[in-house]
C-alpha cells in the first residue's frame, strides 16, 4: 500500500480510503467489521464516513470496531467524517452554521465513540451560511483538539476559492482536502476544481470512483439490471441511474476501453478504473465504497496496480468528456474541429 500526504498537511494516509456509506444499510454490522479487518490488513489506515450515512449507523459501526480492536491497530487509523445535512427535521438540523456543526460534530464523536476525528469535512456548500462563521466554526474546533484537520466536500471551484481565500485572510485553519464524485465516466472536475485544488494544494478524496458500478462492467446495453446491485436494485439512483448513462455512447465507449486493458494486463475492470484514477493529479485517497469483503479485495487489488502511459493515453481519450469551447478552451478556437473562426 502506498501512502500519500493528506493535501499539504503532514498526516500521511493509505491511497485507497475505505468508504462506509454501505455499513448498516447494504452491509450488515459483521460485513462491516469484516472489511474494515482486511482493509488494515491490506495496510488501509484510512476511513472516511458521514454523520448520515444510515442515519448515524455507519459511525456507530465504526466506533464499536474501534472499542473492539487493539490500540496498535487503532492508532494507525485516520478517520475522517462529515456534517452538514439533516438529522432532524427542525429549521436549525441542517446547514454550516455554527449552531448546526456543533451538534452534528458532539454527535458523530459520541457515536464513533472518540474524543477527537481527523478529518472532519463540511458535505457540501451551504449558501445560507456566511463562509467566516463556518471557518471560525471549524477553527475553534481545530485549537479545541476535537477535529486535526479540515475538509470540504461537493465544493465548486469558486466556493473552494473562497473558502481557502478567506481561511487565510482571517488566519483560521486551512481546508487541506476536498472529496468530490470523480471517475472515468465523471471528470469535469478537471475543467476548474483539479486546478483549483492543484494550486491551492488541497488533496483530492474521490468518491463513487467506480461510477457506480459501471466501470465494473457489470451492466450491458439495453438490459436494464435487476438484482442484489445498486442498479438492480434502484435503476435510477442518483446519478449513476441506468437510463440516464445508458443513453451516453461515451459511457460505453469508456466501459469497452476499460475492459480491453483489463484483458491486456490480466486485471479486473475495477482494478483498472482505480489504477487510472490514482495516477490523476492531485489525488490524495480513492474512496472505496464495497458491500461484500470480497468486493473490497477485488478493489485493494488495484493498490499494486499501474498503468502504461499508452494504457492510460487510451483511457483519457475515451472518457474525455469534451469541454466547450468557452471558456475552458482558447478563445476563438472551436475545441471539436480546431478551426479558428472568422473564415481563418
Amino acid at each position: 500500500m502506498e501512502y500519500r500526504n493528506l493535501g499539504r498537511s503532514g498526516c500521511a494516509v493509505s491511497a485507497l480510503c475505505l468508504g462506509t456509506m454501505t455499513f448498516g444499510a447494504e452491509s450488515d454490522e459483521k460485513t462491516a467489521f469484516a472489511q474494515l479487518d482486511r482493509f488494515v490488513e491490506a495496510g488501509g489506515t484510512f476511513i472516511d464516513t458521514a454523520d448520515v450515512y444510515s442515519a448515524g449507523r455507519s459511525e456507530e459501526i465504526l466506533g464499536r470496531w474501534l472499542a473492539d480492536r487493539p490500540a496498535d491497530i487503532t492508532e494507525q487509523v485516520v478517520i475522517a467524517t462529515k456534517g452538514r445535512f439533516p438529522m432532524g427535521s427542525g429549521p436549525n438540523d441542517a446547514g454550516l452554521s455554527r449552531r448546526h456543526l456543533d451538534r452534528a460534530l458532539t454527535a458523530s464523536l459520541r457515536r464513533l465513540g472518540v474524543d477527537s476525528v481527523d478529518l472532519y469535512q463540511v458535505h457540501s456548500w451551504d449558501p445560507l451560511t456566511p463562509v467566516e462563521e463556518t471557518l471560525r466554526f471549524l477553527d475553534d474546533a481545530v485549537r479545541q483538539g476535537r477535529i486535526h484537520y479540515v475538509g470540504l466536500s461537493n465544493y465548486t471551484g469558486w466556493q473552494l476559492q473562497k473558502a481557502v481565500d478567506t481561511a487565510d485572510f482571517r488566519g483560521l485553519a486551512r481546508p487541506v482536502t476536498l472529496q468530490p464524485q470523480y471517475s472515468l465516466l465523471s471528470r469535469e472536475i478537471e475543467w476548474e476544481i483539479t486546478a483549483a485544488c492543484r494550486s491551492e494544494g488541497l488533496g483530492l478524496l474521490p468518491w463513487s470512483p467506480l461510477g457506480g458500478g459501471w466501470l465494473t462492467g457489470k451492466y450491458r446495453r439495453d438490459e436494464r439490471p435487476t438484482g442484489a446491485t445498486r442498479l438492480g436494485e434502484n435503476p435510477e439512483r442518483g446519478v449513476e441511474a441506468y437510463d440516464r448513462r445508458a443513453a451516453m455512447a461515451r459511457t460505453w465507449a469508456v466501459v469497452e476501453e476499460v475492459q480491453a486493458v483489463a484483458e491486456e494486463t490480466g486485471a479486473t475492470m475495477a482494478q483498472v478504473a482505480l489504477a487510472w484514477l490514482l495516477d490523476r493529479p492531485a489525488v490524495t485517497s480513492v474512496i472505496l465504497g464495497a458491500r461484500t469483503v470480497e468486493q473490497l479485495d477485488d478493489n485493494l487489488g488495484s493498490a499494486d496496480r499501474r498503468l502504461t502511459a499508452e494504457q492510460t493515453a487510451r483511457l483519457d481519450k475515451a472518457s474525455d468528456p469534451g469541454a466547450a469551447d468557452y471558456p475552458y478552451g482558447v478563445p476563438g478556437v472551436d475545441q471539436r474541429s480546431r478551426r479558428i473562426e472568422g473564415g481563418r
